[in-house]
């Protein structure tokens, strides 16, 4: 991998609110949506996608799919990336909008684990370009 570059190692969907997210091999990123099949899909929010960094999950003992991300990257930081950053995640095209501050439900996988994921919760991307995203993808960010 080249600087500024990882790899998927995890896509993780949930069919509705409240439910545990899934593994899947790859999922479909549609266009100011988010990942079809998602209950957490937000059409015109900037909240469309998550993305955690496998390291940070490895770091606290922590389930990947656990903190309801839908991404898991590898060997990338994407935990304080820039708003505006744009990721290309397999074929899709995705803009970083924020960092996802950590919330209550954050305990409830591992007492205190919020105090400690603050500024690493991960980070929420808004879908710009339509796209397959497959476990073993690359994802890196895109020259301005």
């Amino acid at each position: 991998m080249t600087e500024g570059e990882g790899r998927i190692v995890g896509i993780f969907l949930s069919p509705r609110h409240g439910l545990k997210m899934k593994p899947h091999r790859e999922a479909t990123a549609r266009a100011n949506h988010g990942l079809d099949g998602c209950a957490h899909a937000r059409p015109g929010s900037p909240r469309q996608v998550l993305l955690l960094e496998a390291e940070t999950l490895a770091e606290f003992g922590v389930e990947p799919g656990a903190l309801k991300e839908n991404m898991v990257t590898q060997g990338i930081r994407v935990a304080g990336l820039r708003p505006g950053t744009r990721l290309r995640a397999g074929e899709a095209l995705l803009e970083v909008t924020m960092d996802c501050a950590p919330c209550d439900f954050i305990n409830s996988v591992q007492p205190g684990l919020r105090e400690k994921l603050r500024g690493r919760r991960g980070t929420l991307a808004r879908v710009v370009a339509d796209g397959t995203i497959r476990v073993g993808d690359p994802i890196g960010l895109v020259a301005s």
